[in-house]
């Protein structure tokens, strides 16, 4: 039967600087990206997180819609610096945001799942040397303590980092993020002290010997495929991996990084002498889930011209908005992967969904079947690996509502609830009524 059990976590979720607006309210101080969607030419129209949803001013509207759709757990994250909005002064309003926020969901009984870390470093940090200098996983940890301090009784769910890969790779070689610089050394750096500061804060919430407290990372990964047989697409398949998947999968499970990706990068950038003896002990400190963000698969070539010598390539498969293909079964690949060469932890999936061009009807309506049938398939390949022995306890959907796609700006629509930018009205997209109808059965025949 395609039913999942009581016990499977259905939720959906959102970032703080996406949805959130208020930039210079509450206390709150400038984060990295604030500065980065600030100058010209980084996001797509300059689109900014000023105002984005305006979840900071319509918090309980937005969680009754929550209520409606019947989620069993919100996922969202906490912006660092609405709690200190300089290095060693906390905000008490900001607390209080997010205390408000916590009891208007468990008066609801919605659990509360918190990302500690999604992308938005203050901006006092980074002037301050950022994730390069190791210093910032020591700000870093007493910013998670006082949340562990205010919430820890109330929050069952932690993930330390939001894709730790986007956050180094795409901010500090690819430059397409915040703080959008293009450097692979200072990349490889800012990744392993964010994971570095992954296993300290994971040590740090143990002392705490809060009852049901579960916390883990989430992680961004696409199953990666050779274009062809050709033994230089299978090597630059394997580096992509490498450079996308095992770079992070393997400290954290294995307690060391890839040996081909360490003689592909010191090749690159010479001797990692960032990485201090103790510190994937550290990194590789138990957890009790792996979250993982899945979207689509990456298939890759041999590229004589790029600095690690592959390059993507299109795949034939239908695509949504963001030009990614719709691929569940390699989602499928995934999970087998990392139960077989990693680890049998609970898994969550933390994100899920995909951007359609949503059109309002005449009569205030989004039938948004594509986004429907995305959801669908992905649900019952996750169904197949629990059937075959898979321990995945949940399901996040990207996401709860439209919001800012990062350099993408307002272009790109991932909600189940359509925001309208300007007046910022909510409207139930068809996925979210599909969504509801699908929580309350558990079963895809809905």
């Amino acid at each position: 039967m395609n039913k999942f059990k009581d016990d499977f976590i259905f939720g959906t979720a959102t970032a703080a600087y996406q949805i959130e607006g208020a930039a210079n309210e509450g206390g709150r101080t400038p984060s990295i990206w604030d500065v980065f969607s600030k100058k010209e030419e980084n996001v797509f129209m300059g689109h900014t997180g000023d105002i984005a949803c305006d979840h900071y001013h319509r918090m309980k509207e937005d969680v009754k819609i929550l209520e409606n759709i019947g989620v069993d757990s919100y996922r969202f994250s906490i912006s660092w610096s609405r709690i200190f909005p300089d290095k060693d002064k906390v905000n008490v309003e900001g607390v209080n945001f997010y205390k408000n926020l916590i009891h208007e969901l468990k008066e609801r009984k919605i659990n509360p799942a918190i990302t500690l870390y999604h992308w938005d470093l203050p901006q006092w940090a980074q002037e301050l040397g950022g994730w390069e200098n190791r210093e910032c996983i020591y700000w870093f940890k007493d910013y998670c303590t006082k949340i562990f301090e205010e919430f820890g009784h109330d929050v069952s769910m932690w993930i330390t980092h939001n894709e730790p890969f986007c956050a180094s790779i795409l901010g500090d070689y690819l430059g397409i993020h915040a703080p959008g610089k293009k450097d692979l050394k200072k990349a490889l750096i800012v990744a392993h002290h964010l994971l570095l500061s992954h296993g300290i804060v994971v040590r740090e919430l143990r002392k705490f010997k809060f009852k049901n407290s579960n916390i883990g990372i989430t992680l961004n990964l696409s199953p990666t495929y050779a274009v062809s047989k050709k033994s230089e697409d299978v090597r630059a398949a394997k580096t992509s991996d490498g450079y996308t998947n095992r770079w992070f999968l393997d400290p954290l499970f294995k307690g060391h990084y890839p040996e081909d990706m360490l003689m592909v990068y010191q090749k690159e950038v010479g001797i990692l002498d960032f990485i201090v003896e103790g510190d994937l002990d550290i990194i590789s400190t138990d957890i009790d889930f792996l979250g993982i963000n899945y979207y689509t698969r990456n298939i890759v070539e041999y590229d004589e011209h790029s600095q690690l010598n592959f390059r993507g390539v299109e795949g034939e498969k239908e695509k949504t908005a963001m030009g990614w293909e719709n691929s569940p079964e390699s989602l499928h690949d995934l999970l087998t992967r990392i139960k077989k060469e990693y680890t049998k932890l609970p898994l969550y999936i933390t994100e899920n969904g995909a951007a359609y061009n949503d059109v309002v009807t005449t009569d205030n309506k989004i039938h948004d079947i594509d986004r429907i049938n995305y959801i669908k398939v992905h649900l019952k390949v996750m169904l197949d690996f629990i059937k075959e022995g898979g321990n995945l306890k949940g399901y996040y959907v990207w996401s709860f509502m439209d919001n800012f796609e990062w350099s993408f700006g307002y272009s790109k629509r991932f909600g189940m609830v359509y925001v309208n930018y300007e007046s910022q009205e909510r409207i139930m997209k068809d996925s979210a009524i599909w969504y509801k109808n699908f929580i309350k059965t558990r079963s895809l025949e809905v």
